[in-house]
């Protein structure tokens, strides 16, 4: 594996399914000096933007598989979301995987909901497993990291990196904790709903 460089600069992990505003999303993070890592047409889009954007299968060196059901689900990730930052025992076991930091993750779920009337196969790959996942993990260690669920939030973030010289503070990580745990059990609700009823 290639020994990356610059480990310490502030990444932000993008993967929506809803593109509105990213170009907002993007630009103002960019003023801030975070770089970008993303998957599949979420980094195309990124790119397509004029915003520099690394794939996370190239950072993880394990390829997007079986159409995509597989491109975030590896553990080079969640190290990177799931270490305690100031735990010498976890730091050290980090720094020998190679991997950059991330800072903030921004990802709203497929919309499962919105299949429901349609009553066909493609309903089963509106279940998101990647995406409840990546924001589960960073809204357990929001003491470091910032998720974003919601595309309302962008600004929000914004606001809260502008009032902390580019960082965000604990009560604003913390919240959006909360609003990640929320959004996401309503969602398994509504999935465990439909299963249900077949």
């Amino acid at each position: 594996m290639v020994i990356r460089k610059n480990l310490k600069k502030k990444f932000a992990l993008i993967s929506v399914f809803e593109k509105r505003n990213l170009k907002y999303l993007c630009s103002n993070l960019n003023k801030f000096n975070y770089s970008f890592m993303s998957s599949g047409s979420t980094g195309d889009t990124i790119r397509e933007l004029g915003f520099k954007c690394e794939d996370i299968s190239k950072i993880t060196n394990f390829k997007e598989m079986f159409g995509g059901r597989v491109k975030t689900l590896n553990p080079l990730l969640y190290s990177s979301l799931l270490y305690i930052r100031d735990d010498n025992t976890h730091i050290k076991q980090f720094q020998l995987l190679n991997m950059p930091e991330i800072d903030i993750v921004v990802v709203n779920l497929y919309p499962f909901k919105k299949y429901l009337k349609k009553n066909n196969d493609q309903i089963i790959e509106m279940i998101d497993i990647g995406g409840p996942s990546l924001l589960r993990a960073a809204g357990k260690n929001f003491k470091y990291i910032t998720p974003i669920i919601d595309i309302i939030d962008y600004k929000k973030l914004v606001t809260n990196l502008r009032k902390n010289n580019g960082k965000t503070d604990i009560i604003f990580r913390k919240r959006m904790a909360v609003k990640v745990f929320k959004q996401t059990a309503q969602y398994d609700k509504i999935i465990y709903n439909w299963l249900n009823e077949k």
